[in-house]
């Protein structure tokens, strides 16, 4: 059986490996924009919500191509902080953001401010555009904490930073393992496995 390619709009390593991993036992051959010679494609993520963003890089990268394309956008919601960094958050710190910056800023905003106050969701939603060019949404929730210092070493972005309800342990401290079944982006995943074996069934 030939497998069907599905081209992921990021170039993020960290996030390629880790939908990789999570969508490895579907008949698909999983591949990056980079992967295609398509870094240069750059979309302004513009949109007023993670869903607008999602669905604008995911076609974008579609109508380039003739396979399906998945594109995601996720966000840091910290209640304190009035949904901050919500749909900024990959440049929360400004136009040179990386993730310590954005990490020291979010911790900054938050100073002095006691563990029962720093609750906070992380939210992926998934934009999928098919070979029909129809598109399909998927989203993924993770409830927990800001902590008071990044703590662990695997992960990227706010993971060092973000506890999780239930472990008491951030992202970064729970490994890849447990943390590809328990992550708003497994959890917005595991749905999105659901629409391509359908998609898949159906052709």
């Amino acid at each position: 059986m030939t497998k069907r390619r599905l081209v992921l709009s990021t170039g993020n390593i960290h996030k390629v490996e880790e939908i990789k991993k999570i969508l490895e036992d579907l008949p698909l051959e999983v591949v990056s924009k980079n992967d295609l010679g398509l870094a240069e494609i750059e979309i302004e993520e513009n949109g007023k919500t993670l869903e607008e963003n999602a669905i604008k890089k995911a076609i974008s990268l579609a109508e380039k191509l003739e396979n399906i394309v998945i594109a995601d956008d996720s966000g840091l919601f910290v209640e304190y902080l009035n949904e901050e960094p919500g749909v900024h958050s990959a440049r929360y710190s400004g136009t040179n953001a990386t993730d310590e910056k954005n990490n020291i800023k979010l911790l900054y905003r938050l100073d002095g401010v006691p563990m029962e106050k720093r609750r906070a969701l992380f939210k992926t939603v998934i934009a999928l555009v098919t070979e029909k060019k129809d598109i399909i949404t998927v989203t993924g929730e993770c409830r927990g904490y800001i902590g008071f210092e990044p703590k662990g070493k695997g992960g990227f972005g706010y993971d060092p930073l973000f506890v999780v309800e239930g472990y008491d342990r951030t992202f970064a401290e729970l490994g890849e393992e447990i943390k590809n079944k328990i992550s708003h982006r497994a959890k917005a995943l595991e749905k999105l496995k659901e629409e391509i074996t359908k998609i898949l069934e159906d052709d």
